[in-house]
């Protein structure tokens, strides 16, 4: 389940110091993305991360944190979050260090992977540039 998005080139992220270091100020943008051992995190979430990481426009990093297993991660990168609330999976899109797009499970379990990888191309298009 890890590897379905490090062999995209994404940063696992597995401590709250790792955290940080990817979200402090001056970081241009980074995806992270939590992800989970859910249905929808196997089937949507993680194959739209790896076609929407192919498009010309997109983060200077991707990193990720894994519910269930990064849990001091995760709920570092929640408090980050607030006032969105806990979501697993979810991807938010940072520009130095700042949150500026989410998607939440609620976003994610009704789509596929075409229109999830679309709906991030669209974040990247418009905060990667």
């Amino acid at each position: 389940m890890r590897a379905d998005l490090t062999q995209h080139g994404v940063e696992e992220a597995r401590t709250p110091a790792d955290v940080d270091r990817l979200l402090q100020p001056g970081t241009g943008t980074v995806l992270m993305v939590v992800n989970s051992v859910c249905g929808c995190a196997a089937g949507r979430a993680r194959p739209a991360v790896g076609m929407a990481l192919k498009h010309p426009v997109h983060p200077s990093k991707t990193a990720t944190v894994f519910a269930g297993g990064d849990e001091a991660a995760v709920a570092h990168l929640r408090d980050i979050l607030l006032p969105y609330p806990p979501s697993s999976p979810s991807m938010a899109l940072f520009k130095d260090g700042k949150p500026v797009y989410m998607l939440h499970r609620s976003d994610i379990e009704r789509r596929d992977p075409v229109e999830i990888s679309g709906l991030l191309k669209e974040a990247f298009d418009q905060f990667c540039v």
